[in-house]
């Protein structure tokens, strides 16, 4: 053996490396499987030494040949309950080969048996079942998001808001989630539920397995308590939420935020069982009671699928005016940042294809070219991270205005409005999807920006513009246009006047239209008029 890779817990004590060994943690092994490296990465070494949990030790590292297999079908190691790690045992490994060999033989075995269930949910009704909303129990909340480790951003924002107002318009809700949802109340009752130990053996299966572990949970926790009605935030290929709300006669609300399909296709990779895919999808508009869409593209897509048009509900997303206010002190932050007292155009999101960051970042090296005066006076304060942030970074530095620009990088949900409070101006320059279809996003950092009172740049798109009026609540510029951007933002620069103007009836709006609590209450109104509704005694 001339090299050994040996695979340490983050965190963990790593031993001292021998000649020609290499050690590295295993949140540098993720790294690794996300950047699509890691199989040729561990080919580089002859044999691989893994730690993980719940086994003995092991008497020889494994080949290197094998644990590039077994590598990039995702991690196989995790912590002791003690903290601990443990090597792989030669027995385990024993087994997790047969395993691997018979595995294309199981998959298919399981994509039956998911087939089948869907196909006696598509059997048993073709539309919602009878189910009344009685309004005195407890709403249900599912998410299966397998999106692990959220900390910010427009779902979790929409997730944590009709959370919280949840038990506005029913009893205290219960929440079951596949992982905690930051900006949620104390209060509510949250359950995190842990996927089965063979969750993550099926390559590219773990959406369809979340379904049985999902269930068996929601029964156990729910435990005969009576429900108000379930309320799912749709994830690809779930349809546990259609099983239960039948099971136990209570109507379904589906929050659909576009297609999963057309997601991954457009902005991702398609979807292996993609035909599967859309037959889950379609399963779950038409099994709903409700189904709850935050723009008109959205409700255009649903009705074309044939869901009846009264069951579709266009509500766009919203903020809390209590956490997103004008009266936030944005100092610190200003202090901590060397913001000083510079005039600061603010940008918050996910760095997402949709939100137009290379946009901005071009209309600001236009905006500096043009105005040279605003060099020192202006900072562009980039709140987030994601996909797209490398070209951003890459415009700023070619156009020679990187060292007006400020990259915080993902800022943790709580954390967000403090930084918008650092800000003067706010960007919004979302672009219209490259396969020409409707933009169908209400992007949540819209009535954030509203609800914190500051002057607001953003593409004049589809229900952008309809939320937003040009030179009452906002500049409205054209979609993907750089240099119309720069311009209205060094309006905003110039015009303090206007900004606030801008800002206060920003935020009037949001106050009176854009609020989380009011976006649950058009559900529980809309829902009420489909179903049978009791509403308990002394209820407004």
């Amino acid at each position: 053996m001339n090299t050994l890779l040996t695979i340490v817990r983050h965190g963990a004590p790593a031993p001292a490396p021998r000649s020609g060994e290499t050690v590295i943690t295993t949140d540098e092994l993720k790294a690794w499987i996300r950047s699509g490296r890691v199989v040729s990465g561990v080919r580089g070494y002859d044999a691989v030494r893994l730690f993980t949990d719940r086994v003995g030790a092991l008497g020889r590292p494994l080949p290197a040949a094998l644990a590039a297999r077994w590598l990039s079908r995702g991690p196989c190691y995790a912590e002791d309950a003690d903290g601990g790690t443990r090597d792989l045992s030669f027995d385990l490994l024993a087994r997790w080969t047969v395993r691997l060999l018979a595995e294309p033989m199981m998959r298919r075995a399981f994509i039956r048996q998911i087939e089948a269930e869907v196909i006696r949910l598509e059997r048993d009704a073709e539309g919602p079942g009878a189910a009344a909303f009685d309004r005195a129990r407890a709403p249900l909340y599912l998410r299966a998001d397998l999106s692990f480790g959220l900390k910010a951003g427009g779902s979790v924002g929409h997730t944590a808001g009709v959370i919280n107002h949840l038990g506005d318009v029913a009893g205290p809700p219960i929440v079951i989630t596949s992982d905690r949802v930051p900006t949620i109340r104390r209060d509510v009752e949250a359950h995190t539920i842990d996927p089965d130990e063979a969750f993550w053996n099926f390559q590219e299966l773990p959406s369809f397995v979340m379904n049985r572990t999902l269930a068996r949970e929601a029964d156990d926790i729910v435990n005969e308590r009576p429900l108000a009605f379930i309320y799912q935030r749709y994830t690809v290929n779930g349809y546990a939420a259609v099983q239960l709300a039948r099971r136990w006669k209570v109507p379904l609300v589906t929050e659909y935020n576009g297609s999963e399909v057309w997601v991954a296709r457009h902005w991702g990779r398609p979807l292996r069982y993609e035909a599967l895919s859309a037959r889950i999808e379609r399963l779950n508009l038409h099994a709903a009671h409700l189904v709850s869409v935050v723009s008109e593209p959205l409700a255009d897509e649903v009705r074309a699928l044939g869901v009846d048009p009264r069951r579709v509900l266009v509500n766009p997303n919203g903020v809390d005016p209590d956490r997103y206010t004008p009266d936030l002190d944005g100092g610190p932050v200003r202090a901590r940042l060397g913001l000083g007292d510079r005039t600061v155009i603010g940008f918050i999101g996910t760095f997402g294809p949709w939100h137009g960051a290379e946009v901005l970042a071009e209309a600001f090296v236009s905006l500096l070219r043009s105005r040279p005066d605003l060099r020192d006076r202006v900072r562009l304060l980039w709140i987030g991270d994601g996909v797209t942030l490398p070209r951003v970074r890459a415009i700023v530095e070619q156009g020679g205005v990187a060292e007006a620009c400020v990259f915080t990088g993902l800022v943790p949900q709580e954390e967000g409005p403090s930084h918008l409070a650092a800000c003067d101006i706010f960007a919004s320059p979302h672009v219209p999807n490259a396969d020409g279809s409707p933009f169908f996003g209400s992007p949540t950092k819209l009535f954030e920006y509203m609800a914190m009172g500051r002057g607001i740049v953003a593409s004049s798109l589809d229900q952008i513009a309809d939320v937003l009026e040009d030179g009452r609540t906002a500049l409205l510029t054209t979609p993907g246009d750089a240099d119309a951007l720069a311009a209205g933002l060094t309006r905003l620069v110039d015009a303090p006047g206007l900004r606030n103007a801008l800002g206060a009836a920003a935020r009037e709006t949001a106050l009176a239209r854009y609020t989380w609590r009011a976006h649950v209450q058009r559900t529980a109104e809309a829902l009420a008029a489909l179903v049978p509704t009791r509403v308990p005694a002394g209820a407004p």
